[in-house]
């Protein structure tokens, strides 16, 4: 059988890879297609090196090409990475901040506040510098979870200026307007006060050196993100989603934001909380209450890279009640979960620092062992 080049390339409109917004074909990924009987040659040019999207790119069109063209035709694949040229940081960049982790849910009740806190104490545990801004305006929740409620920020002189000085737990530096504010009190702030307010913790603050800045971002896709998103450079995002199918259409809107082409922020992965409940009685069983594997599905299908999951486990939620977060309890098989996707987080960051450009800050006028992580 002869294979045809033109069905080839209709074949491989069909086929989209993460990030191009566009079919293989029509946004430039297929440099060549070359046919010789019944073998195929196809060229592929791809703009990020991560080894999840080539391997499924190459997958991808030979599945195609099997099933669109010829189940018997001889398909070798060739990919070609051309990363983009660096470019400047056109966003406030906050000095001795290396990294700046955006941690987003498409709904709320999902645990991000939750696993962002794990998140930030086993980066602290594995000896980096870590700082949490709770940029849930509306719902600010880390004073709790790291048990200094009562406590408030100080004013620090830095260079004769004024600043505040985050709040210490566990060696975590944090902000949150929840210091500002009674526990029974109730922001009712437009837009642009609250994106006020996060300016001043974000620049009007002596966080120091951090090699990591946790962002606790609000739930959805709104205003708030926006205002984060126009002040900061942010190295990526991190989505956390429950496995029913409700949060995981909200999860696929917050990865689908971040991949906007005006905002253009690297998704580093979905982590999946309360994937399975496991009873003490039980040990070696599993329920998988909201469904199983759903967020590990939509990362596949996303082609972005799955960082892990998160049980149901009653000491977790005790553990943000009590102001410890529970990936603090040592030698505890909440800590090796929240270790190994901590260990994913990290090598995600590495591998974007070391294959994309810096983040610019979006311009919108609508609306462990890792030491070396650098922030490009």
């Amino acid at each position: 059988m002869k294979l045809d080049r033109k069905e080839i390339l209709k074949a491989l409109e069909t086929i989209t890879i993460a990030g191009e917004g566009k079919n293989m074909v029509e946004s430039g990924a297929v440099a060549n297609v070359l046919t010789f009987g019944d073998e195929v040659v196809v060229d592929l040019v791809l703009h990020t090196p991560a080894m999840h999207i080539k391997k499924r790119a190459e997958d991808d069109v030979k599945k195609t090409i099997h099933e669109l063209i010829s189940a018997d035709a001889k398909i070798k694949v060739n990919v070609k990475v051309e990363v983009p040229e660096k470019v400047e940081i056109k966003g406030r960049a906050i000095p001795g901040i290396k990294n700046i982790i955006a941690v987003a849910s498409g709904k709320g009740g999902v645990g991000k506040s939750t696993v962002t806190a794990n998140l930030a104490v086993t980066l602290a545990k594995m000896g980096f510098k870590v700082g949490v801004l709770d940029a849930d305006i509306y719902g600010p929740s880390m004073p709790i979870m790291f048990d200094v409620e009562n406590e408030k920020p100080i004013s620090v002189s830095v260079d004769g200026k004024s600043k505040m000085k985050p709040v210490e737990s566990y060696e975590i530096k944090m902000l949150s307007i929840g210091f500002f504010t009674a526990p029974s009190q109730a922001v009712i702030w437009r837009g642009p006060m609250a994106a006020k307010a996060l300016n001043q913790m974000i620049f009007d603050a002596d966080w120091g050196e951090l090699d990591f800045m946790l962002l606790d971002l609000p739930p959805g896709t709104g205003d708030i993100h926006l205002s984060i998103m126009q002040s900061l450079p942010i190295t990526g995002a991190v989505v956390v989603s429950t496995p029913q199918a409700v949060a995981l259409a909200d999860a696929k809107k917050g990865v689908s934001m971040f991949m906007q082409d005006n905002i253009n922020v690297p998704v580093l992965g979905i982590i999946e909380n309360m994937a399975y409940f496991t009873p003490e009685e039980l040990p070696e069983n599993k329920y998988y209450i909201f469904g199983q594997a759903g967020a590990k599905n939509l990362a596949e299908d996303l082609n972005v890279p799955f960082l892990g999951e998160v049980p149901i486990v009653q000491s977790i939620r005790e553990a943000g009640d009590y102001g410890r977060p529970a990936a603090l309890q040592t030698a505890s098989p909440i800590e090796t979960v929240f270790e190994e996707i901590t260990r994913n987080v990290v090598q995600e960051t590495v591998n974007r620092n070391e294959s994309l450009p810096a983040t610019e800050a979006i311009k919108i006028t609508t609306m462990a062992g890792c030491s070396a992580v650098k922030k490009n």
